[in-house]
C-alpha cells in the first residue's frame, strides 16, 4: 500500500518493485458532488471521495481477480463505521 494522497494528489499509478506481486495506491480524500440513487429518485450530494489504484503482475494475478480485490477494499471502506471500533 502506498499513499499518494499525502502529497495532495487525487490519484497515482504505483509501480511494482520485484519481488512484489501487486501494490495499491490511495489518493487524497476530498469532498466531491456525487449522484446518489435513492428510492425517491436521484439526488446530488456532497461526499468524501478517494481514488484507489492497483498495479499487479499479470503473470501472477488475473485481471478479474485484481478488479474484485479493489472492489472488495472499496466496499469495506464505504461500510466503515467508527462506532464499531473495539
Amino acid at each position: 500500500m502506498t499513499n499518494v494522497g499525502t502529497f495532495g494528489n487525487l490519484m497515482g499509478t504505483p509501480i511494482i518493485n520485484q519481488p512484489q506481486v501487486a501494490i495499491m495506491a490511495c489518493g487524497v480524500i476530498k469532498k466531491k458532488p456525487v449522484v446518489l440513487e435513492l428510492v425517491e429518485g436521484d439526488v446530488i450530494a456532497i461526499r468524501h471521495m478517494m481514488f484507489l489504484s492497483l498495479s499487479y503482475d499479470h503473470r501472477v494475478v488475473d485481471g478479474a481477480l485484481g478488479g474484485q480485490f479493489v472492489r472488495r477494499v472499496a466496499d469495506y471502506l464505504e461500510q466503515f463505521d467508527t462506532n464499531t471500533i473495539v
